[in-house]
């Protein structure tokens, strides 16, 4: 059994633990409300943006001058994965439950024979893909150096997927990043935007016909490299949100849990303590009687 100097030391151990993850949980608590409200900012323009596409896609459909990023290139061989989680741990199952959904995808694939390759932005999900598809990761961007996500970092990512997009690295792309539902409930999501795909007319299933100045292909070469930018946004938003969320309720969960260590480790220094006094009563007073 552990001594009494070395359960004080554990106590105090503990102690200075459950000050830490309270003070990560208050941190967390209050990069989350501007993370939330950036996020929720974001959400109609990305949602317009595609309703405005899908009503010019739909003018457009079977036009021979149709853009690859909405027409496709034909084939669906090769698939890059673009997987955005994370820079930091200490959030729970959040980076891993976007990994999980990205390799579930991934072997998806692989088994129907396509190629798969992975771009991975922030440091955890490329820290957890590169066990199993080390030599499918084709890059790795770290956004650690990052204070304040712009929407700069996202046009940087979609240019250099656009690049290996026009090299003909890839036929398909889809995103996966993890949409902010709440505090307790952050959901795992995958969104093909390459080729992009459309819901009827917009999306909403208006049947009103517009005519469109310039002509629908020009205007669609022009909106879907700016889409993939904004959706990519949308997602990094959506995962800086869902971060400090999944970060604010397991540093809670981390906090209870250590006070109610405390309280066992108490009880057991107490209980063992009284022992120890009880059993030199009994010594001393059995020594008193011999004499």
């Amino acid at each position: 059994m552990a001594s009494l100097k070395d359960m004080r030391v554990r106590i105090a151990s503990t102690k200075a633990t459950q000050k830490i993850t309270k003070a990560m949980q208050m941190v967390a608590a209050s990069k989350l409300r501007r993370a939330q409200t950036a996020a929720e900012a974001a959400r109609p323009y990305a949602t317009k943006m595609e309703a405005v596409i899908g009503n010019i896609a739909a003018a457009a459909a079977g036009s021979p001058g149709a853009s690859p990023l909405l027409a496709g290139t034909g084939k669906d061989q090769v698939h890059l994965l673009l997987v955005c989680t994370g820079e930091r741990g200490l959030c729970g199952a959040f980076n891993s439950a976007i990994v999980r959904l990205a390799r579930e995808h991934a072997l998806s694939l692989v088994a129907q024979g396509k190629e798969v390759k992975f771009f991975c932005v922030g440091r955890k999900g490329y820290e957890q893909l590169r066990r199993t598809f080390d030599k499918q990761i084709v890059e790795n961007l770290d956004l650690r150096s990052v204070r304040q996500l712009g929407f700069v970092n996202a046009e940087d990512i979609a240019k250099k997927v656009l690049a290996r997009f026009d090299a003909g690295e890839f036929d398909v792309c889809t995103l996966f990043y993890s949409a902010f539902k709440s505090v307790i409930a952050q959901v795992p999501t995958a969104q093909q935007v390459i080729p992009l795909v459309v819901e009827g007319e917009g999306g909403n299933g208006s049947s009103t016909s517009y005519e469109y100045e310039p002509e629908e292909d020009e205007i669609l070469t022009r909106l879907l490299p700016r889409n993939l930018a904004v959706q990519v946004f949308r997602a990094l938003l959506e995962n800086n949100a869902s971060f400090y969320g999944a970060q604010m309720s397991a540093m809670d969960n981390a906090t209870r849990n250590a006070g109610e260590m405390i309280r066992k480790q108490t009880l057991v220094y107490n209980r063992t303590r009284q022992a120890q006094i009880t059993k030199e009563l009994i010594e001393i007073i059995s020594g008193a009687e011999a004499v």
